[in-house]
């Protein structure tokens, strides 16, 4: 079973898309912008408990696999 887990890549572009500062993110999500730098460049990733947080600010879904930062990759098919 393959999953697809969050990337800093994929932080950064669903930020970006929201047209989020690094800041903004870090505000909403109460993190510093230097945390949110930490995972956007894969030198770290967000704490479990900041999962549904910053699926939430970045408007999508721990549960719809269509849009989810982390999901099943069989659940996808």
């Amino acid at each position: 079973m393959t999953n697809q887990y969050i990337t800093g890549a994929m932080i950064k572009r669903l930020r970006e898309k929201k047209n989020l500062t690094q800041t903004q993110l870090a505000e909403k999500i109460n993190v510093t912008d230097k945390a949110v730098s930490k995972w956007e460049t894969g030198r770290g990733y967000p704490d479990i408990s900041l999962v549904e947080p910053l699926a939430m600010a970045l408007g999508v879904s721990v549960i719809d696999p269509s849009r989810t930062l982390w999901h099943d990759s069989k659940s996808a098919e």
